[in-house]
């Protein structure tokens, strides 16, 4: 009788342990992506994605723990469970929608031409024969490395984040930079060695990724809409950027299921 009572603590301790763990929401980010998500002066977690993050997390009832990975390594993240959602400027496409899953989108993007605002490189047609640089797996990797025999360039550098590879820009390793324009923006406006070059339009939808139809893809864009509805996102946008969100956008407005 002791033994089966000694059994049936242990069983109720262990489906507690698990209830507990289960509670937490895990967030992959790659934590140097102003002003998605960063490491504050406070060294606190900071950013559109986070604030919008720790929202979804508090109407799901579970505690959000960030996991800061690499943008390359949120992918495979999601896939095999480590992470319940992953945030990250991530444009939805086509091909990703192949292999993981998407709640609606929350912003609208394009990508964009950075340089130094002294080195002559004025718009695409100049990197023939110059270095440019992307953030590893991202669309703007993809759109340059698509285009490579179209603009020529000399070679293209892979980094793992804005930071580095704005760093390279400046010290002249390499001579331009493809990135999300948003984030090229927030980090440039006290930078005046810095000049976006050329608006590179590809319409891009940003959200949160999860794994391949997975039950939380739902409970995450259902709260969504009740966060649209309320303005809550919208003004996450104004906190963020210093204006308010096009009436028109992914921001404000409603979206299907991508890939539904």
């Amino acid at each position: 009788m002791k033994l089966g009572s000694i059994l049936l603590g242990s069983i109720l301790v262990a489906t507690m342990a698990q209830t507990a763990v289960a509670k937490d929401l895990v967030v992959g980010a790659n934590l140097g992506n102003v002003p998605w998500e960063f490491v504050n002066k406070d060294n606190q977690n900071a950013g559109f994605e986070i604030d919008l993050a720790e929202e979804v997390g508090k109407r799901l009832g579970r505690d959000v723990v960030v996991e800061n990975i690499p943008f390359n390594g949120l992918f495979s993240a999601v896939q095999s469970g480590r992470i319940d959602i992953a945030v990250s400027s991530i444009t939805i496409t086509a091909k990703r929608l192949e292999s993981v899953s998407f709640a609606q989108p929350y912003y609208d993007s394009d990508q964009s031409l950075t340089t130094r605002s002294s080195n002559g490189v004025a718009n695409l047609g100049e990197v023939k024969g110059k270095i440019v640089g992307v953030d590893t797996g991202s669309t703007g990797d993809m759109w340059i490395s698509e285009r490579k025999d179209e603009y020529k360039p000399k070679s293209i550098s892979r980094y793992e984040g804005l930071a580095p590879a704005m760093l390279d820009l400046a010290a002249g390793r390499i001579d331009a930079y493809i990135s999300d324009i948003p984030a090229v923006q927030y980090y440039i406006q006290d930078k005046p060695q810095y000049a976006v070059a050329e608006r590179i339009p590809t319409g891009e939808q940003y959200s949160m990724m999860l794994a391949k139809d997975a039950p939380l893809v739902a409970e995450v864009d259902s709260i969504l809409t009740e966060l649209k509805n309320e303005g809550f996102i919208a003004k996450t946008h104004e906190k963020w950027f210093g204006f308010p969100a096009p009436e028109t956008s992914s921001t404000v407005e409603l979206r299907p299921l991508p890939g539904k």
